[in-house]
């Protein structure tokens, strides 16, 4: 049985567009109907492969966005300007066309609102997505843990999710977000202006005393920066998870 489970979800199947959201200038998010969708847990990812009309195939890995309490399957994809991959799904895709997709993947980076520890997101970009499914799984579950999540964007015009998260915050879900702006701030701007930092991660974090549960994604040198702050100030390296993304040609 388990052996059938693990090929099911390797087996590439076709999910359908119903709706295209535009998250930021680079970022759409895909919600997709999957009839035959095994089910995911929150911070799991998907494969997704395009195919040529001359039989070319290129193939990435994206994190899945919804919770998994969703009927639909949400991917949110950053476009790179050089990519095979994301240049298509964000900007020539239409509601209506499928998308082939393999899934869910992945069983160590994943949070289960079972879990009462306090928790610990720090996100980087786009890093963000599989942090989000996690959010969206503790408000749709009333989950008791709560949570603190700390997101570095470029700009206010990069920041995903921004109106979901300050009404996920506004609306007493146990979640408190703290944002940083690395190269621009809109006038009035109250929150973080540079770089994660020894200084920053100490007012956003959990004390150590509490044991959190902590989630890293983003890309290599922001979660490397993220976890060894973390464990310079005490953090058990066991407590910390990460997931990382590099240039990978999108």
């Amino acid at each position: 049985m388990a052996r059938a489970a693990v090929l099911g979800r390797l087996t590439w199947q076709l999910g359908e567009v119903a709706e295209l959201i535009q998250e930021t200038p680079r970022v759409s998010s895909l919600v997709l109907d999957v009839p035959d969708w095994p089910g995911h847990l929150a911070g799991q990812h998907v494969d997704v492969r395009l195919t040529a009309e001359d039989g070319y195939q290129a193939q990435r890995s994206y994190s899945i966005a919804s919770a998994p309490e969703s009927a639909q399957v949400t991917l949110t994809v950053e476009r790179l300007p050089d990519g095979e991959v994301s240049p298509y799904l964000v900007g020539e895709l239409r509601t209506g066309e499928k998308v082939e997709l393999r899934g869910p993947i992945g069983g160590y980076f994943v949070w289960r609102a079972g879990d009462e520890r306090p928790l610990l997101l720090i996100g980087g970009g786009s890093g963000i997505v599989p942090l989000m499914a996690m959010i969206r799984h503790h408000a749709a579950t009333a989950a008791a843990a709560p949570v603190r999540l700390l997101y570095s964007s470029r700009s206010i015009e990069d920041v995903i999710y921004k109106d979901e998260l300050a009404r996920l915050t506004a609306d007493d879900t146990g979640l408190a977000v703290a944002h940083t702006l690395t190269r621009s701030q809109p006038a009035g701007w109250e929150g973080y202006s540079r770089r994660i930092d020894g200084e920053m991660v100490a007012e956003v974090a959990w004390p150590k005393k509490d044991a959190p549960a902590v989630f890293i994604c983003g890309p290599t040198a922001f979660v490397e920066t993220a976890s060894s702050l973390l464990v310079e100030s005490g953090y058990d390296p066991a407590w910390i998870r990460t997931e990382r993304f590099g240039a990978t040609g999108g």
